[in-house]
């Protein structure tokens, strides 16, 4: 469970600015949009905080659904999400938007249109989305060629990747797009060589979400970068991050991505390589047993002790009767 402390603004009504209208509203999903209206009314009432459970409830959703969501809004640079400890507590701050200005450079589709190659290109694009394409897609698709030098051949790769993970959404697509050219991709092999490493990497994770009984939705940030970590920083095998969560079932009867993470924290600094390697430093364990101090008896190990040590004497016990009584006098 989280809690979420509120920026308050002492509002008697829920102000929801236009730019959140026209520019994310549309492209969200319906329970994130409901998280953020909800939290914006808890915000400008003058409300302190809430806990996930709490606005879950309200909303009548997953309390995973919650946290995704500020998550969300916090990457589409609508919230400011700022963790106050390690105990997934956040302070949420509703930032000003404003409407951006467009820095591409502007389209001509109708002069577009009669390059043979571009109307190709459209219409295959068409054939993958199994849709018409509206002016707007159109527009920004052919955008991607200035913006982004993307090839025709790049971005019919792009969508059919896109179409491929069951995504057909332009705004989606659209993200994808944007993370492309951020690692600088301008050939089909460059393109290829990322969706590789990229999808690579998201089997060994979805294999994992699935032996922990999770989806890929339900997944934060934080989580993805422990799993990241735990793949690629500590190069452990599915094998090794599978018996830690075993473990973690074991003791906890529940998926915790801290207590896995301190597991294989602790494996690393051991350089535990194989499931052998955890064997050993479990047999380690059993087979220690501590040192204790044995008093030795030393009357039992060298005979006799100090009071053994001198010589005895020897007493004529009938003689000391005679003198005690007085017999000794008698003739």
């Amino acid at each position: 469970m989280s809690t979420f402390m509120f920026k308050t603004k002492n509002l008697d009504y829920t102000p929801v600015s236009n730019v959140f209208i026209d520019n994310f509203m549309a492209k969200a999903r319906g329970e994130y949009i409901k998280v953020y209206l909800l939290g914006l009314k808890y915000c400008v009432s003058g409300e302190i905080g809430v806990n996930s459970t709490l606005i879950a409830s309200a909303l009548s959703l997953l309390e995973t659904d919650v946290i995704n969501a500020w998550n969300y809004w916090n990457d589409e640079g609508v919230i400011r999400l700022v963790p106050i400890d390690n105990m997934g507590n956040y302070n949420i701050e509703f930032l000003e938007l404003t409407k951006a200005p467009d820095n591409r450079k502007s389209v001509n589709l109708l002069k577009e249109l009669d390059n043979s190659m571009v109307k190709d290109m459209l219409q295959d694009i068409e054939r993958l989305l199994a849709r018409p394409l509206s002016p707007k897609e159109m527009t920004t698709y052919l955008g991607w060629q200035n913006d982004f030098n993307f090839s025709p051949e790049i971005i019919l790769l792009l969508i059919e990747y896109c179409v491929s993970k069951g995504k057909s959404d332009y705004r989606y697509i659209e993200k994808i797009a944007v993370s492309w050219s951020d690692n600088n991709i301008t050939s089909i092999d460059e393109a290829q060589d990322f969706i590789k490493k990229h999808e690579d990497k998201w089997i060994n994770i979805r294999k994992i979400l699935t032996y922990l009984g999770l989806k890929n939705g339900d997944v934060m940030k934080p989580q993805e970068e422990l799993l990241e970590k735990w793949l690629n920083v500590y190069n452990f095998s599915l094998e090794i991050i599978y018996k830690a969560c075993d473990i973690c079932f074991e003791r906890l009867n529940r998926a915790d991505f801290k207590y896995i993470d301190g597991i294989l924290n602790s494996w690393f600094k051991d350089k535990i390589k194989t499931l052998q390697d955890i064997e050993l430093k479990d047999k380690k364990k059993i087979n220690f047993k501590p040192i204790v101090n044995e008093v030795s008896n030393t009357n039992t190990k060298k005979g006799k002790g100090k009071f053994h040590s001198y010589d005895q004497r020897t007493y004529d016990f009938e003689d000391l009767e005679r003198k005690l009584l007085g017999w000794d006098n008698n003739d």
